[in-house]
């Protein structure tokens, strides 16, 4: 009586937990997109600033091998000691953020500052556009006309160069290019000529076009970094899930272990007084102590042994279904004949079908072999399709039973009669446990609805098939069919082989 409201307990606070886990999780993550810097989260926020200071501090060298090229290019045009002046003034800014960065990579991740540590990079990277835009001065301190081609390649290479580096930063992106892309054009309008104004157009769409390729490898990054986070997430979650499953299957186990001891000892205390009384009944109905006074006595013992014969099989019903689901039903496997045991299970049934006028027929196949299975469990089944097909099958009815050869070269029984028959969609209902059709329960006497569910959980012990086919009003047939390998001509001989040298010593 306890463990529906137990398993309805269970279930609210299980719903309980989940609703407060989501608007705990709905919380966190209105609270990281506040937080951030991207309008995402702001564990993103530090994983891209996390890659931005990687490839600062990775690209430090190549970037300054960049710097020394183009200031030994410059010397051509350039007296040296301004290339040389340009140059350290683009190393110092340089090394300022790749400082920032290193300090940042040693930071505390638990004490990130999206927007501070945003602001800092951003003022860095101000300063490497700046130096880089001392680019311009070249061109007051040379008298080449042809330094504008060199000087438009100079700022396209600087430009190229310091968006790949801070993709994962666009503000930082724009300014490290900014500045240069801005002088550098404005000197090569200066100059005049039509050159010179195409060079200064064509860096600044070099510019738009850098900028915009860097957004969209931060928009890249940033899906990367969504998919990772929904993926941790998932793995997280099926974590959870694991660990509650296993929960849950421990609390399976143990109410299992509990129902398992429970059937076992009210199964002992339930049998001894229904054999008394089942014993007693007999003696009151067989009047072995002498006639009663009352002929009613006798019918009333009558009833009692009925009675207590129906609660006896119900609750050994009970206890092989207990046993079967527990995996604690062992088979007792051995010769049988299918044959011999459907005969005795008919010669069993036929009082009773004789008792409600119903013709019972037998038929078996030829030359049927042996089977290997459990000679007890295969009367089990042919006793509960009987007593199903007699007990649904009304006045003047009839059933036949059949024992042939299955198709596939097993042997199978199968019960036939034109009993109501069962609704489609009730099927599934009657192949359940203490499952019954509705017509049924209408037209014949009721009973525990157990006995096709241990049909088919014997079957399946014997690795067997079980099949129910119904036409409403038309009658019912079931089959129970044994595989080919249960089947005793099916197994190969067994020959057993001497050696040679066995031969020899038994001739000697």
């Amino acid at each position: 009586m306890t463990s529906q409201p137990a398993v309805t307990d269970d279930v609210r606070s299980q719903m309980g937990r989940d609703g407060k886990r989501s608007a705990q999780k709905t919380v966190l993550d209105a609270r990281q997109r506040l937080t951030s810097s991207s309008g995402t989260r702001a564990s993103f926020d530090f994983e891209l600033m996390h890659d931005y200071a990687e490839s600062r501090v990775a690209g430090a060298l190549p970037m300054a091998a960049i710097v020394a090229i183009l200031a030994t290019v410059a010397t051509l045009w350039v007296p040296p000691l301004f290339t040389a002046l340009w140059a350290g003034s683009v190393t110092m800014a340089l090394l300022i953020v790749v400082l920032m960065a290193q300090r940042f990579r040693k930071s505390d991740p638990a004490r990130f500052n999206a927007a501070e540590w945003t602001a800092t990079f951003v003022a860095g990277e101000l300063v490497l556009g700046i130096a880089w835009s001392l680019l311009a001065l070249f061109t007051l301190v040379a008298s080449q006309e042809n330094l504008a081609p060199v000087m438009f390649a100079m700022v396209l290479v600087a430009i190229a160069a310091n968006a790949i580096v801070t993709r994962t930063q666009p503000p930082a992106t724009l300014m490290s290019t900014l500045p240069a892309t801005l002088t550098v054009s404005a000197g090569l309008v200066m100059q005049g000529g039509v050159l010179n104004y195409t060079l200064g157009g064509v860096a600044i769409c070099g510019e738009i076009f850098f900028v915009y390729l860097a957004r969209q490898l931060h928009a890249s990054e940033l899906e990367t970094l969504t998919h990772q986070g929904e993926k941790d997430a998932l793995i997280s979650e099926l974590e959870e899930a694991r660990h509650m499953s296993d929960e849950a299957r421990r609390h399976a186990e143990q109410a299992n272990i509990a129902k398992s001891q429970f059937l076992a000892t009210m199964s002992h205390e339930l049998r001894t007084p229904l054999n008394a009384i089942i014993g007693f009944s007999e003696v009151l109905q067989s009047e072995l102590l002498g006639p009663h006074q009352v002929p009613q006595y006798k019918e009333y013992a009558g009833d009692i042994h009925s009675s207590g014969q129906h609660l006896l099989n119900l609750i050994n019903e009970l206890l092989d279904l207990s046993r079967i689901e527990a995996g604690k039903y062992d088979l007792n496997e051995e010769v049988v004949s299918l044959v011999d045991i459907a005969a005795d299970c008919r010669r069993m049934m036929e009082l009773r079908a004789k008792s409600k006028g119903i013709d019972l027929v037998f038929s078996v196949g030829d030359n049927l072999p042996k089977l290997w299975g459990d000679e007890r469990a295969i009367r089990q089944v042919v006793l509960n399709l009987l007593s199903n097909a007699i007990k649904f099958t009304p006045q003047n009815g009839k059933v036949i039973l059949v024992v042939q050869r299955s198709s596939d070269g097993g042997q199978m029984v199968s019960v036939k009669d034109n009993g109501p028959g069962i609704p489609e969609d009730e099927i599934e209902t009657v192949l359940s446990s203490f499952g019954q059709g509705s017509l049924a329960q209408k037209t014949a006497e009721q009973g525990a609805g157990l006995g096709l569910p241990i049909v088919q959980k014997i079957m399946e012990l014997h690795q067997g098939r079980f099949d129910l086919f119904s036409k409403l009003r038309f009658g019912t047939e079931v089959i129970a069919t044994f595989p080919r390998a249960r089947v005793m001509d099916a197994l190969a001989p067994v020959v057993e082989k001497k050696n040679r040298l066995e031969i020899y010593s038994q001739a000697g």
